[in-house]
């Protein structure tokens, strides 16, 4: 017999637990993690087994792994203990099961940016006690459950082939589903929120409608709100169906007023209300003006955050407005002078703004008689304005040539796409 340093889960999961004179007492179940970082300041979790979870006599019980001891038998894996000592549901309850949290769940590889299905997990057994080092979401891990990992892999060596090996060591891995146990999302919020929205967004929509709810609440609302933008109609109102109001309201208030719009216009009148209602006043009612927009016209997708000057402001002045107000990429597509009636004048190119003396007054680099789209008018004429001047976004009026907001070619495309869609 020998002690054997590293082994894989599913290699003991079911097998028999001998005492020392060689008598079978239970079978393994489950293994219990303590995932207590060691430094609280230090986020790196090394989750500990403390627990070995048993079936004795159609019964389950858990004890302290310490006095127990994996090793191998005639190449054969065995389970022996020392003592058994039953833990306390304090510790049972601060711990994590592994077969019923981690095995055949889906997780975030945080490095591939997608969802995996956990088909193992390595640990290792070192002075200190045995740890689980990292989850299997290959080939390998699978058949390996199955039983027939080695005799394939000796038939493919013969071949000069071999399996697919994919590990993600325990810090690179996220748990989603959530359903089964009680556990902090602090690490949930601080591994996520590090990637790109598109990426947490298509993960979210890969998940049920549970897993959903409860990843995007662990956001921040800056980080929600940008993941929102990105999701598909349906997984967005799944998730403010399942979230509370007050949450979701201030999630939105992080959002342009024009997107919020476009979500709230798939909702049911009473929802939307309610979300309304929670909302800022100054939101809400930027919010409330595009919904009474009738659908397929140029008000009902056009921003509403844009950023305009009176003409006799300096270059320099402008720049330092930017510096105070930190506005969005897109509203700095193109610049608006307006007069005192907030009517539209002309626009500033960022590339004129850029290249200009700062004592430079805006009357002198603007554009006078800019293309403009009527609030009013249908989406369907905007494509040829676009491509006939080559613009990334134009300037939205009403019949008293008012600025309203402005359109982004981006938002174009998008309305045209989901039109044709809809129409197939």
């Amino acid at each position: 017999m020998s002690s054997i340093k590293t082994f894989y889960f599913s290699r003991i999961l079911g097998i028999k637990v001998i005492n020392a004179a060689g008598k079978v007492i239970g079978k393994v179940k489950d293994l219990l993690l303590d995932t207590t970082p060691i430094n609280p300041d230090d986020p790196i979790v090394r989750p500990k087994v403390v627990g070995v979870k048993l079936k004795i006599n159609g019964d389950f019980q858990v004890f302290d792994f310490q006095y127990f001891e994996v090793s191998k038998v005639n190449r054969r894996i065995r389970i022996s203990y020392e003592k058994l000592e039953t833990l306390s549901e304090t510790e049972i309850n601060n711990g994590l099961f592994l077969a019923d949290v981690i095995l055949d769940k889906q997780i975030v590889d945080l490095n591939g940016r997608k969802l995996v299905r956990v088909n193992d997990v390595r640990l290792v057994t070192i002075a200190e006690g045995t740890f689980a080092i990292a989850v299997d979401v290959g080939i390998e891990g699978l058949l390996r459950r199955i039983g027939i990992a080695k005799e394939l892999k000796a038939v493919l060596k013969a071949m000069r082939l071999s399996l697919p090996a994919k590990f993600i060591l325990w810090d690179d891995v996220e748990t989603i589903d959530y359903s089964n146990f009680n556990i902090k999302l602090s690490k949930t919020s601080s591994k996520l929120n590090t990637l790109h929205p598109s990426d947490l967004a298509d993960i979210i929509e890969d998940l049920g409608k549970q897993s959903r709810a409860t990843v995007f609440s662990s956001l921040d609302e800056e980080t929600a709100a940008d993941v929102l933008e990105e999701l598909e109609t349906h997984a967005q109102i799944n998730i403010i169906e399942s979230l509370p109001v007050e949450k979701m309201a201030d999630v939105l208030e992080k959002m342009p007023a024009d997107e919020v719009a476009d979500i709230l216009d798939e909702l049911e009148d009473e929802k939307a209300e309610m979300l309304l209602k929670e909302m800022e006043a100054e939101s809400s009612q930027e919010v409330r003006e595009l919904l009474e927009y009738p659908d397929n016209t140029v008000g009902s997708i056009m921003s509403t955050e844009f950023v305009s000057y009176y003409e006799s402001l300096t270059v320099g002045d402008v720049l330092e407005d930017f510096r105070q107000k930190k506005p969005d990429s897109e509203a700095l597509y193109n610049l608006f002078v307006t007069n005192e009636k907030e009517e539209l004048v002309a626009t500033v190119s960022l590339r004129d703004l850029i290249i200009s003396y700062p004592e430079v007054k805006l009357s002198e680099i603007m554009e006078e008689t800019p293309v403009t789209l009527f609030d009013d008018q249908k989406v369907d004429e905007i494509a040829e304005i676009i491509s006939k001047y080559n613009l990334l976004a134009i300037p939205v009026v009403d019949h008293q040539n008012q600025l309203q907001g402005m359109v982004v070619i981006n938002d174009v495309v998008e309305d045209l796409i989901n039109e044709r869609r809809t129409n197939r």
